[in-house]
């Protein structure tokens, strides 16, 4: 039997993609909800919830760009050139915020302006990288094998409200991660954001999901037609399945529950996505099989992606475990 090493890199890739959105995204959002702590000592406990484990998180964004790079090399050359400004943008924001992690321990006259380089850099990464995905979403320009449209085709009101939905995805995956890691009136007031934002976020999945099918006639195909439609028609009603998870969480005080429901909200529309874009790697315009490179890298490349993957798996898992439970004040680690 002869391997499809472009389909399973594909499936690789994407795999790395929706584990940096569903880690990183709390701890984004953390930070995205940075400004509303009202003492100093607060603001110690939300950064202490994501500090042992905010740097894992983002190896999966290395691995996910790298992986296209290496693997998919047409369909890298011609998504960067049209994603550059948000992309390097949202590059920008994370360093400002990786060093306010380190910086905003050591800097005690200035430590307030490292909590608005970690406020803001969550929020503008957050926000670059949903419109880097509206973007991808609502089409390149392509002739031939290249990028042909111009310097500001990434900005749209499209993508501006993709943009905004991440934003506010990642806030409320940050909130129930505080309802789960913190007591008192961080927790609270967590609570009190969950409850808001899940409403938000709630609209904003049905309002792009209604929009996305009308951008390209692969889209419509998939989530009308008969009988393609069979496999999609299951996700809107997870959905409900997990906004019902979310609000019953935080009613019978089950943190977990609404945590897992938000991160089953991300994985949902991550799959409806996948399903919409399959088998484009840049909508309507180049396959994964047309971008990929040749067999005997992709099966080279396959031999290190089968130690490295299950490896950041196992540190990562490692981590989250040491680190389980509440995150009290005296926790430091800094």
């Amino acid at each position: 039997m002869t391997l499809d090493y472009a389909l399973i890199w594909a499936g690789l890739i994407a795999f790395a993609v929706l584990a940096y959105v569903v880690l990183d995204g709390f701890d984004l959002g953390v930070g995205i909800l940075f400004p509303w702590a009202k003492t100093e000592q607060e603001r110690d406990l939300m950064m202490n919830s994501v500090a042992p484990v905010w740097d894992g998180n983002e190896t999966w964004l290395v691995l996910g760009g790298g992986g296209l790079f290496a693997v998919f090399p047409l369909a890298y050359s011609i998504i960067m050139p049209a994603l550059y400004a948000p992309i390097i943008i949202m590059l920008l924001a994370l360093v400002f915020r990786g060093v306010a992690f380190e910086f905003r321990w050591k800097s005690k006259n200035s430590k307030y302006i490292w909590d608005w380089a970690f406020a803001g850099g969550s929020l503008v990464a957050t926000f670059a990288q949903g419109v880097a995905l509206g973007a991808l979403v609502q089409g390149i320009q392509i002739s031939g094998r290249a990028y042909a449209g111009g310097w500001w085709d990434w900005l749209s009101p499209f993508s501006l409200l993709t943009g905004l939905a991440l934003v506010i995805g990642y806030a409320l995956l940050g909130a129930t991660w505080l309802v789960l890691k913190t007591d008192g009136a961080v927790e609270q007031r967590a609570k009190r954001a969950t409850a808001g934002l899940g409403i938000v976020m709630l609209g904003l999945i049905v309002l792009v999901s209604a929009i996305s099918p009308f951008l390209h006639e692969h889209f419509m195909q998939k989530w009308f037609a008969w009988p393609a439609m069979l496999f999609v028609a299951p996700v809107p009603l997870l959905v409900l399945v997990c906004a019902f998870c979310l609000f019953r969480g935080l009613q019978v005080n089950r943190p977990l529950m609404s945590f897992l429901a938000v991160q089953g909200l991300f994985v949902l529309s991550y799959i409806g996505l996948v399903i919409s874009f399959f088998p484009y790697m840049v909508p309507s315009s180049v396959t994964l099989w047309q971008a990929a490179a040749p067999d005997t890298s992709l099966k080279f490349l396959l031999v290190g992606a089968v130690f490295l993957i299950p490896i950041i798996l196992a540190y990562s898992a490692y981590a989250y475990w040491v680190f389980r439970g509440k995150v009290g004040p005296t926790h430091d680690y800094h």
